[in-house]
């Protein structure tokens, strides 16, 4: 039986777990996860998870955070004037917003509190700083 390499498209079925078992994702009722191995399209500690894995497998994985999407970034966080909001926008929390560093790249950010003159921002991966548990299936190879 032929085992998942580098280069090979894959389907994998999965379930992404916290620490306290709170789930964050599935593909449970949906079409199974296809990605091809080792390019960099799942975060590398998914990737190596697989790596090696044969039709029919099963396995589940913890996975740390610098393998995962990194430690959380106390510099990511920031009080941002609500006067350099859009004039029509009502910001609240849990709100996503993006914004352009000052390089061009666009940054993801969630609305974590809102004050009278302020708002504060987290740029973090909302998973960062997490060990994540996977229950993966690995059910074809293309």
């Amino acid at each position: 039986m032929s085992q998942a390499k580098s280069g090979d498209t894959v389907k994998i079925h999965y379930t992404g777990t916290l620490a306290d078992g709170t789930q964050f994702d599935s593909s449970a009722g949906r079409d199974p996860l296809e990605f091809a191995l080792g390019s960099g399209q799942v975060i590398p500690g998914f990737d190596s998870a697989v790596d090696g894995m044969a039709v029919g497998d099963s396995k589940t994985v913890d996975i740390p955070p610098e393998e995962a999407y990194g430690q959380r970034h106390e510099q990511l966080i920031q009080q941002v004037p609500k006067s350099a909001l859009p004039e029509e926008m009502e910001p609240e929390a849990g709100m996503q917003l993006q914004s352009q560093s000052p390089d061009g790249q666009i940054m993801n950010l969630v609305v974590t509190e809102v004050a009278e003159e302020t708002i504060t921002v987290d740029g973090n991966h909302p998973l960062a700083g997490q060990t994540l548990t996977f229950d993966i299936e690995l059910v074809a190879i293309a």
